[in-house]
């Protein structure tokens, strides 16, 4: 005699699918005739391991189309950890135990049209594009049509700031590697799909090292005393994108919201 299929366990399955279907990337090829200052070896081939440009002021040039080449950190922040590595507060843990099997999928920010935030919105599968100067740096994100500031100026952020779901970023170089230090959200976000909150609390350090020419990694801290015991840091890898650039991709009219658990904002 067959099982019937435990709703939960469809339900989960559904929701990820669902949520994987609104950040999956478009297909490429809106431009024709695109210049094109990618190395190549001698068999013509894009050379993506050629050492990492720089600027004239003499630091990594971080410039270009970005992506993370698939949904794992999307999914779960630390999918490189090990099991118990994310310290949680108590209430912290138990809220995402609940979330587990899915049937909270629904109260997604994201799954409502809403902003991923900082640092989720990074780990998207869409591309994402750096703009630099040298006293500000512009970060386009094709996920809902999102977009970024990180300021090298040394301005710093005041008390009087409306909290944001991206929080403001201010940046400086150490070295080779850009330090970004991001502040002022206001706790509405997840860092990912299994739901591990934030608070308002929150500050992210987001460490940009260009390796090569053709990849990047991001070593990404998390300290936020309202939710976890203490900071916890992870590191993810994105790859350069030739040939192609960020596009429209609106989150809008999400049907298969109704689908999913938990108790949503519509």
């Amino acid at each position: 005699m067959k099982r019937a299929p435990n709703p939960r366990s469809v339900l989960a399955i559904l929701s990820s699918i669902v949520i994987l279907v609104l950040i999956c990337p478009p297909v490429y090829g809106q431009w024709v005739k695109i210049p094109s200052a990618i190395p190549r070896g001698p068999d013509g081939k894009p050379n993506f391991s050629a050492p990492a440009p720089r600027l004239p002021d003499g630091h990594l040039d971080l410039s270009g189309i970005w992506e993370s080449g698939g949904g794992k950190y999307i999914q779960d922040i630390a999918a490189d950890l090990k099991p118990g590595d994310v310290p949680f507060q108590p209430w912290a843990k138990t809220l995402v135990d609940q979330r587990a099997d899915g049937s909270h999928s629904g109260e997604d920010p994201f799954a409502n049209c809403l902003p991923q935030g900082v640092p989720r919105v990074s780990a998207s599968p869409p591309p994402w594009k750096v703009i630099q100067k040298p006293d500000v740096i512009v970060i386009l994100y094709e996920s809902a049509n999102t977009w970024r500031q990180v300021f090298l100026d040394g301005r710093e952020l005041g008390k009087d700031f409306p909290p944001t779901f991206l929080g403001y970023s201010t940046g400086k170089w150490e070295g080779e590697t850009l330090v970004v230090d991001t502040r002022g959200f206001n706790g509405k976000t997840w860092l990912d799909q299994t739901g591990k909150p934030t608070s308002d609390a929150l500050h992210v350090t987001e460490r940009f090292r260009r390796t090569d020419f053709g990849h990047m990694e991001i070593q990404i801290t998390i300290d936020d005393p309202k939710v976890y015991t203490k900071p916890w840091t992870v590191k993810e890898t994105v790859r350069l994108v030739p040939n192609t650039d960020v596009i429209e991709n609106a989150c809008e009219n999400n049907l298969d919201l109704q689908h999913l658990g938990g108790k949503f904002s519509r």
